[in-house]
């Protein structure tokens, strides 16, 4: 009897976990790598998605916009978060990949709230960061010296910064962060320290610089005016079908577009009054 009520029981548990098997195997889930200036944007957007689609997973990571294209070429992810085009990205074949645009981010110089420096003229910037201008003194603030912190290879970040301001030299060697939360943290609590972020990352712990009179807004960036921005790109390896498809069709819907983008410190692709192809040239 003890058999039976012993197989009885076992069978039950095993239809059981069959069950929940089944159940988790209905639920469908993609990874999108790269970018950590898109990452916050994607992972506010991810959890929205899950909530609202239950079964639906959006596992989301950083490391910087090389890894993302890099993985999604290979085929280990399904998305590449990317500052950059993948035509600017050497040992990428951008023929292999499509681009989604989901945003446009304005990249700004940060520093440390202690500099005594409020604005700079491009030239002084790219000087700066070319190890030409070492002390705070020599552009008007305080007898300090300058300590300037990168985004690590690879970033797309670093890239676009070293693209539109130091016309694509690479600056001097220096401390280097993958991560833009913590290159936000160590200028605010490093004297002299400027390094430089997106839009989205900067708090009031950080102060900002105006660029040959320009302040880095989103307005400036939807004119040019401000010059230091990129597109947000997710990549997929050819055209994306199932569940990429429609988170990338989520991510692009007016309700996202209109309601979060912006609040995290975005700029939506519709609001742009100029374009830029991957060579940098204007299209208005």
């Amino acid at each position: 009897m003890k058999k039976a009520l012993f197989f009885v029981a076992s069978l039950g548990l095993l239809l059981g976990l069959t069950g929940c098997a089944k159940w988790i195997d209905r639920g469908e889930s993609i990874t999108a790598v790269g970018s950590s200036a898109l990452q916050p944007l994607v992972e506010t957007v991810a959890e929205e998605y899950q909530n609202k689609y239950p079964g639906k997973f959006v596992n989301v990571q950083g490391g910087g916009s090389g890894t993302g294209l890099s993985q999604v070429q290979s085929g280990a992810v399904e998305i590449g978060n990317s500052d950059l085009f993948a035509e600017e990205k050497s040992g990428i074949k951008a023929d292999q990949l499509v681009d989604h645009k989901v945003a446009v981010v304005g990249i700004t110089p940060i520093v440390n709230k202690g500099v005594g420096v409020d604005a700079l003229t491009l030239t002084q910037l790219r000087d700066i960061f070319l190890g030409k201008i070492t002390n705070w003194q020599a552009v008007g603030g305080k007898n300090q010296k300058i300590v300037i912190l990168n985004r690590a290879a690879g970033s797309g970040t670093r890239g676009t910064f070293e693209k539109w301001v130091l016309d694509g030299k690479t600056a001097i060697r220096a401390q280097e962060q993958d991560s833009s939360g913590m290159v936000r943290q160590i200028v605010a609590d490093t004297p002299g320290a400027i390094s430089y972020v997106a839009f989205s990352y900067v708090t009031k712990d950080v102060a900002t610089l105006k660029i040959d009179g320009v302040t880095p807004t989103d307005e400036n960036v939807t004119t040019n005016d401000w010059k230091i921005w990129a597109y947000e790109h997710m990549y997929t390896k050819g055209q994306p079908t199932k569940l990429t498809a429609d988170f990338l069709a989520y991510i692009l819907s007016d309700d996202v577009q209109e309601n979060i983008v912006g609040k995290l410190g975005y700029i939506p692709v519709s609001g742009m009054k100029v374009e830029r192809d991957w060579e940098g040239n204007v299209i208005n």
